[in-house]
């Protein structure tokens, strides 16, 4: 799902940028800040099955390393902007995203 996600967003806004990247994390931070609220709040879950859920599917579905990789190919690659933007957009959005997601689930 992850990787059809990127490709089909990289196509439709090209790749000078990592957007699918982004989107598939900031997506991924949406889901799991909802599930938090949920699984810990809400419902008691077992921790097995916490784990399975965020860890394991969300694991999946997000990806770290694509993150890394793409901002060092735009640092190595002189776009020293582009990279930064990257890491901002990244990192406030994905903790921003958690919170939208957890705040949306506890609205619910």
């Amino acid at each position: 799902m992850r990787y059809w996600l990127s490709e089909w967003i990289a196509r439709r806004f090209g790749e000078t940028f990592p957007t699918g990247t982004l989107v598939v994390n900031l997506i991924g931070c949406l889901v799991a800040g909802s599930l938090l609220y949920l699984m810990f709040d809400r419902y008691l879950i077992s921790p097995t099955v916490r784990t399975v859920v965020l860890i394991g599917l969300l694991g999946g579905f997000t990806t770290f390393s694509s993150f890394g990789l793409q901002t060092f190919t735009l640092l190595r690659d002189g776009e020293m902007g582009l990279a930064l933007f990257n890491i901002a957009i990244s990192n406030v959005g994905g903790l921003l995203m958690v919170w939208v997601g957890y705040s949306l689930a506890k609205i619910l």
